[in-house]
């Protein structure tokens, strides 16, 4: 009976601390959209790092593949004749070989919050971000407080 009275009051008292905890700002959303977009951004960089390892290591065994190891005991003429025999007529024709796609390079890691636009339409002085948005609609600022006469 205690546990059951105990557990009930820490439950309604964690609820009274949650209905408390004022609602999330901007800043800390936008920084956690940021957070998000670095570990994208970091899980494209591990991609193309794995990828690069594989076709190293893709290499390096194609190298050492193509080399026919030597025989440990010659084989007897018969069981060459046979093997010979069992082969199907196009093992001679060479198999169509794709190479892999190259790997894609991420490049550096770029962040511009969405509602980031910049005040002249050109984007002249814009972040790097906005080259794959449209530019701003916002009215230029000499047309915002024309100059007085």
């Amino acid at each position: 009976m205690k546990q059951v009275l105990i557990s009930s009051a820490l439950a309604a008292a964690c609820a009274l601390a949650l209905a408390k905890l004022p609602p999330v700002d901007d800043a800390a959303k936008a920084k956690a959209a940021e957070a998000a977009a670095k570990a994208a951004w970091q899980g494209k960089v591990d991609a193309w790092q794995l990828c690069k390892v594989q076709d190293k290591v893709a290499a390096q065994y194609l190298k050492t593949a193509s080399k026919p190891a030597p025989p440990a005991v010659a084989p007897a003429p018969a069981a060459v004749a046979a093997a010979s025999a069992a082969q199907p007529a196009a093992s001679g024709t060479p198999v169509a070989f794709k190479p892999p796609t190259p790997c894609a390079d991420p490049g550096p890691f770029a962040y511009n919050a969405p509602e980031q636009k910049p005040l002249e339409t050109s984007g002249a002085h814009s972040p790097a971000g906005n080259a794959t948005s449209p530019p701003s609609v916002k009215t230029p600022s000499a047309e915002m407080a024309p100059a007085k006469k």
